[in-house]
């Protein structure tokens, strides 16, 4: 959607909504898009505002041409691909999310992203609010500009909890998805582990709130979340 043709950028505009007719054709009524090269890697390579206003007006485009369709961005703040994406962090998103100004247009969040983007994702799963169409979870060692796409709560489990509570607390009702990479581990094993972990993690947030969390945060009482937060843990 910002390629510097023209042409080519029409041929991504409709190659996008093209997802959308397959999407209708399967069913579905939700298409979430990530792009690896909507970016740039060197300073003066690419006018930022031009390059914001094309993606703003791309999705518009899609939004108007399918409004039974939800449409999600995924952003990612680095890759091989685009050292520098024009959507690099959920801050950013939310301001594009206001820029395009659609019902349908909501974001999908992925773990690892928002860990690379130096973020804490249940703190931008919050801010996100009712916009939130899917989360893909997984988790990572956060070493700059690399996505591990670890097992989801294998590296942070605390982390993981708090985002299986926000998401409660949004009262979340898209999709989860599960994007790890399993390279040097059997794909089904590790999805099977992806889908249990989630599950255990969602049930026990469920019970932070049976133990005070809300005075604890509004304490701010740190040694209090991490006593509960063990508490929890040690359920699982």
């Amino acid at each position: 959607m910002n390629h510097p043709d023209p042409e080519l950028r029409r041929e991504a505009i409709e190659l996008t909504k093209e997802a959308a007719e397959i999407a209708k054709i399967l069913g579905c009524n939700e298409v979430v898009v990530w792009s690896a090269f909507d970016g740039y890697d060197y300073p003066f390579q690419v006018d930022y505002k031009e390059k914001w206003n094309e993606i703003v007006q791309a999705f518009q485009e899609c939004c108007d041409a399918y409004p039974d369709i939800k449409w999600a961005l995924e952003f990612k703040p680095t890759d091989e691909n685009t050292r520098f994406f024009t959507v690099p962090s959920t801050g950013a998103a939310i301001i594009l999310l206001k820029d395009i100004n659609r019902p349908n247009m909501g974001l999908v969040l992925d773990v690892g992203h928002m860990l690379m983007a130096g973020e804490n994702p249940a703190q931008s799963i919050a801010m996100v609010g009712d916009k939130l169409f899917g989360i893909q979870l997984n988790d990572g060692y956060t070493r700059l500009a690399a996505e591990d796409g670890m097992m989801f709560g294998s590296i942070h489990p605390s982390l993981a909890l708090e985002i299986m509570y926000q998401l409660h607390e949004n009262k979340f009702a898209g999709h989860f998805y599960f994007d790890t990479f399993p390279q040097r581990s059997d794909p089904v094993k590790e999805c099977e582990y992806n889908i249990r972990k989630a599950k255990e993690f969602w049930k026990a947030a469920k019970k932070l709130n049976g133990m005070g969390i809300r005075d604890i945060k509004k304490n701010h009482d740190a040694i209090g979340a991490l006593n509960a937060i063990d508490d929890v843990l040690k359920s699982l």
